[in-house]
């Protein structure tokens, strides 16, 4: 059987489990999942059809190669780095790798959560951050991109202001980056944290 059959499969039978979202979003109000919750899961599902999913880091790209029987299947994400102020570089670290790890696996088993902008109270919800990312202009990649778009999801689950100052900083390399190929996709994702942070009452 081809690898992608293999996977099908495995998405088809994650759907039938029963799995609960024990995350939870204190200021847009949803659920969501989290590692843990669908992690074990998987990994029954996995031996049962005869996969084997592999995650790896760079310092640009995150990656889960999912090995069958016939050939292999990746997907790829530019990395965002979190970090919170009070913490320490390795649990910054740890939580670098575990919004990697899980956004990596929702994208493989093509599990469907709240879209975390639009779930948000609308009468609270920032109007730029609704509006849709300028297009991409020549200079700027698809992984700029992408990058600007995880980075602006990672940073509406936060809970603290601390938590988005410490991410801005965190990705400093990329952002300047992309403040100079395309200053209008750096607006926008200024205009977005700054929103977010605004929304956040500590």
């Amino acid at each position: 059987m081809s690898v992608f059959k293999q996977l099908q499969k495995a998405r088809t039978m994650f759907l039938s489990s029963d799995i609960k979202k024990s995350g939870k979003n204190k200021f847009a109000g949803y659920e969501y999942f989290e590692l843990g919750d669908f992690i074990p899961a998987i990994h029954n599902i996995f031996d049962l059809v005869g996969l084997c999913g592999v995650v790896r880091f760079t310092n640009e790209v995150a990656s889960l190669t999912v090995y069958g029987d016939e050939g292999s299947i990746e997907f790829t994400s530019p990395m965002v780095f979190a970090e919170n102020s009070k913490g320490q570089a390795i649990q910054n670290l740890g939580s670098t790798h575990t919004y990697m790890r899980r956004y990596l696996w929702l994208m493989a088993m093509e599990i469907v959560e709240h879209d975390s902008v639009d779930a948000a109270p609308q009468a609270e919800k920032p109007k730029e951050i609704k509006q849709e990312a300028p297009p991409v202009p020549k200079g700027v990649t698809e992984d700029q991109k992408l990058f600007v778009d995880k980075l602006i999801e990672w940073a509406a689950v936060q809970d603290t202001k601390s938590e988005l100052v410490g991410a801005w900083k965190a990705n400093q390399k990329q952002i300047d980056a992309i403040k100079v190929s395309d200053p209008n996709l750096f607006n926008h994702l200024k205009t977005c944290f700054t929103e977010l942070k605004d929304n956040i009452k500590e």
